[in-house]
């Protein structure tokens, strides 16, 4: 069964960093789309923003641009997820998830588009 892990979260003070990392389980991250979400208490999971390898396209939700940078490392296969300028409105869990073959659409990451997906990591921002 195909899944990713994640990892990477923590209590951070607003303005501060954190880089989250996505390492797919069973595949290779060439050709898939990840695309990173977050859920805070009481609200339902939303998209934060897409990279796809398949075709190189990316999409960031308004509120993190600029804020939140997603790379890569091949020789790892691991997806990172740099957030920096980190607000308390920020604080939710993460997930990474990924679908093969498939491009960027420039909209909000939807869930139902992505076949795979990691446990989670909770980023709490607060001072």
């Amino acid at each position: 069964q195909y899944h990713t892990v994640d990892s990477g979260g923590g209590l951070v003070q607003p303005g501060g960093s954190l880089r989250l990392s996505c390492e797919p389980s069973g595949f290779v991250v060439d050709n898939y789309a990840i695309g990173w979400f977050r859920q805070a208490p009481g609200k339902e999971r939303e998209g934060v923003l897409c990279t796809s390898y398949y075709d190189g396209s990316t999409y960031y939700v308004n509120s993190v641009k600029g804020r939140f940078t997603v790379s890569r490392d091949l020789s790892k296969n691991t997806v990172y997820l740099q957030m920096n300028s980190l607000k308390p409105e920020d604080t939710a869990v993460y997930y990474c998830a990924a679908v093969s073959e498939t491009p960027c659409l420039p909209q909000t990451p939807q869930v139902y588009e992505y076949d795979y997906w990691g446990q989670g990591t909770q980023v709490t921002v607060s001072s």
